[in-house]
């Protein structure tokens, strides 16, 4: 299933009429040059219909973007440029946009061969700020040809995951359960962000579920566990019921995704769910996750959405954990200290029961939920993907819908450690720098609840920007700042 878009991005050059447009022209050509040369030439659009000067030419700049399916755009400042059209460009684009501007390429001719367009920026930001318009800018938008073919590249990503924001349903089954207020935020925001939701009941899924009896297709689906799980296959009595489940959920999203091209879920995983449908869901749910779509634990709707922004961002698979238990000292001393550059309140342990994907776990194996075995019978907890996180960098972070309605995020880089985690569930030893303030004054001063989205690899920057464009401000958006830096709540005397 594809679960996020592809990404065109339309680069139309703008010109203002005193100045040349063939340095427009020139760089436009140069520009699409480097890229294709350096990436993938099918992601880009070079408009060919005009240099917009006008409004005129704004308007069929449009009409091409739109004829040659582009859902974002690249406003080139090849000189100066027009700061009302290209904005209007912008306002009037349905998709996100950026903005970049060409450097002066040689000393030999700063005549009718200088742009200016390190100026242009400047007004074009300003008459952006006018009409109210999102537009994305790099951390420094002027550049060479082949310095702003690597900023397009960069906004592949962050296009990606506001593309899908506005295409995306998020669909939840059942109340979270007693005692999980952390996972309860206002809806509203969603809506705000462009998203759809759709809340139903546990019993509606159970009714679903109980369709899926004898369903010709479960013994094709248990065939393809099986291949997955390998000698990992510690529980083959319960496929059959987990691919009747996975099933109902496939043709739920067919029969309900409605106008949306995307979704993603967020699940009910207890208490009753276990002695009603006899087993637990989390194998079935990093199935899903694993081809594109993200199912969040315990009904939580922003764990969810921020599951599926970095699936957008980082075209892969992430994960969603507990921010869970400290790294014993034992453990520590034996194989952390002295052998990385972490102190041991930098590290913690990230789990769930077991919904991360085989294919980010370095080995796994089906087996029952031992905290809900402690109080119900064994053979209805059965369905858990465990086994220890793959080693390697990972962003931990999460966009919140605050209680009185404010979108919060943060957003932190560290790695999962080579680690044997001697515990049970998807799991890994996790190290962030400065984890023990960014602890404190991020996560429990932000009020965020013990989710966090995990995505295998740094895209803190991505992320940042998409977090920004889509509204956040950047007062809300914390980071793990470091030593030295405090933080605003930060006693100075501790």
């Amino acid at each position: 299933m594809e679960n996020i878009p592809k990404i065109k991005i339309g680069i139309v050059a703008v010109s203002r009429d005193c100045f040349p447009e063939s340095l427009s022209v020139n760089r436009r050509k140069a520009l699409v040059e480097a890229y294709a040369k350096k990436y993938d030439a099918a992601n880009i659009y070079e408009c060919p219909v005009c240099i917009v000067e006008s409004e005129i030419h704004m308007v069929q700049a449009l009409e091409d973007l739109k004829a040659n399916d582009c859902n974002a755009l690249v406003v080139y400042l090849g000189n100066f440029g027009p700061e009302i059209s290209e904005t209007l460009l912008a306002k009037h684009f349905d998709g996100p946009a950026m903005f970049i501007a060409a450097a002066e390429e040689s000393g030999a001719d700063l005549g009718n061969g200088r742009g200016d367009a390190y100026c242009g920026m400047l007004n074009a930001s300003y008459n952006l700020a006018l009409r109210n318009v999102k537009a994305y800018i790099p951390e420094y938008p002027v550049g060479t040809a082949e310095e702003c073919a690597d900023m397009i590249e960069e906004f592949v990503p962050i296009a990606r995951a506001i593309v899908a924001l506005k295409d995306l349903k998020v669909i939840s089954f059942g109340p979270r359960p007693l005692n999980f207020l952390a996972c309860n935020a206002p809806i509203k925001q969603l809506y705000n962000l462009g998203v759809e939701i759709e809340e139903n009941s546990e019993l509606d899924l159970f009714e679903a579920f109980k369709k899926h009896e004898g369903d010709p297709r479960i013994p094709d689906v248990v065939k393809d566990m099986e291949a997955e799980l390998g000698e990992g296959n510690l529980k083959p009595e319960v496929l059959p019921k987990l691919a009747q489940y996975e099933l109902t959920l496939l043709d739920w999203i067919e029969e309900h995704r409605g106008y949306r091209k995307y979704v993603t879920i967020a699940g009910k995983c207890w208490p009753a769910f276990q002695t009603q449908f006899g087993f637990v869901p989390c194998y079935v749910n990093s199935r899903l996750t694993g081809r594109g779509i993200p199912v969040s634990c315990e009904v939580d709707i922003y764990g969810a959405l921020s599951e599926f922004i970095g699936t957008a961002v980082s075209d892969d698979v992430v994960t969603l954990l507990d921010i869970n238990n400290t790294v014993p000292a034992d453990i520590y001393d034996a194989d952390i200290k002295g052998k990385y550059n972490y102190t041991q309140k930098d590290t913690f342990m990230g789990f769930h029961c077991g919904n991360t994907s085989s294919k980010k776990l370095a080995f796994c194996s089906m087996k029952y939920q031992l905290i809900m075995a402690r109080t119900l019978p064994e053979e209805s907890t059965q369905g858990t993907l465990e086994g220890d996180i793959v080693p390697g960098d990972i962003t931990f972070y999460r966009l919140q819908s605050t209680a009185d309605n404010k979108l919060r995020a943060y957003i932190a880089h560290g790695e999962v450690l080579p680690v044997a985690t001697r515990s049970f569930g998807g799991i890994g030893v996790f190290a962030i720098p400065e984890m023990g303030r960014f602890y404190r004054h991020v996560l429990i001063e932000g009020n965020f609840p013990h989710h966090g989205a995990v995505a295998f690899g740094h895209y803190g920057k991505a992320l940042y920007e998409v977090f920004k464009y889509i509204g956040v401000d950047v007062s809300e958006i914390g980071y793990n700042q470091p030593a030295g830096v405090r933080y605003p709540t930060e006693n100075p005397f501790a």
